[in-house]
Order: structure tokens, then C-alpha cells, then sequence
């Protein structure tokens, strides 16, 4: 056979080989993670609860995920060990960055924009998307207008389309 023809095949196989291989070491760093758990640790689950370590078993771990709330876990079920800073700033929002007080929040959008025509409109500029009660009015009147002109196309001495027919 020709190694052109077997070429594909090669590049396959490496390509699989190579997928199980960082799958694998994947799977040995979680088994190692899992097997370093120290009481006292936080970690996320699978499930995407904060908790704190309170004892580790063979497989389970117990963890603490609010102050007397002690759930129980398979080894499998913890996704990550967080850092003591990361696990603070996610569950109790202990922040570490200042923000200074310059800081300013515009309240409308069109000054993020940085657009001078945009800060210097007035109000005559501004266009008015509410109702008008004038023309509310105006509106209600028209409608009953409508409403009395076909109770007079109906029938013209009140009675119904189908009592008209029966006579």
C-alpha cells in the first residue's frame, strides 16, 4: 500500500490519541484535587453550591453551604477547590478593589455616547410619546358616535336581526 492512502488514518488515530490523552489528565488533576480536600476549604460543587469543608470521608465530604446547613456529597460532586480570597469575594462579597469616589454614573445613555449635539438638547427637541387627554376626549366621542349610528342601521325600531327575519 501507499502512504498517501494510509496518511488519513495516521493523522486520525494521532488526533484520538491525543484527545484521550488530555482527557485523562483532566480526570487525574479532579482525582487529585478531590484527594487534597482539608476541613475548613471552599468549594464549588457540580451543582454550583458554595459550601465550606467540614469533614472528608473516603467518599463523601461533608460540607457546611450556609451557618448549621451540613450537606452531604460524593468526592465526585465537588468541581472545584477555591481559594480562600476567591471563596470570601463569592459567598460574603469581601471586595479587595477600591473604587474611588470620582467614579460617575450617567442616568441617560445618550451621554455615554460622547456626543455634544446629544447634552445639549432642550425640551422643544424632546419628542412627547404620551397621550394627550384632549384627544382621548376627542376619542371617546367619536366612538360613541359610531356606536349610536349602528344600533340605527340594525333596525329601526329596535328590534334584532333575527326577530325582523321570524316575522
Amino acid at each position: 500500500m501507499d502512504i498517501l492512502t494510509l496518511l488519513p488514518f495516521i493523522v486520525l488515530i494521532g488526533a484520538m490519541f491525543l484527545m484521550t490523552r488530555s482527557a485523562k489528565k483532566k480526570q487525574q488533576q479532579a482525582a487529585q484535587m478531590r484527594d487534597q480536600l482539608q476541613p475548613g476549604t471552599g468549594v464549588r460543587t457540580i451543582g454550583g453550591i458554595y459550601a465550606t469543608v467540614k469533614e472528608v470521608n473516603d467518599d463523601t465530604v461533608l460540607v457546611e453551604a450556609a451557618p448549621g446547613v451540613h450537606l452531604v456529597f460524593a468526592k465526585n460532586a465537588i468541581g472545584a477547590v477555591l481559594a480562600d480570597d476567591e471563596y470570601n469575594r463569592i459567598v460574603h462579597g469581601d471586595d479587595d478593589v477600591k473604587v474611588d469616589g470620582s467614579t460617575v454614573v450617567p442616568d441617560d445613555a445618550g451621554s455615554l455616547s460622547g456626543d455634544a449635539a446629544a447634552d445639549e438638547a432642550t425640551d422643544s427637541d424632546k419628542i412627547d410619546l404620551g397621550k394627550k387627554t384632549e384627544a382621548k376626549d376627542a376619542d371617546a366621542g367619536d366612538v360613541e358616535a359610531k356606536d349610536a349610528e349602528a344600533k340605527d342601521a340594525d333596525g329601526k325600531d329596535g328590534k334584532t336581526d333575527g326577530e325582523a327575519d321570524a316575522k
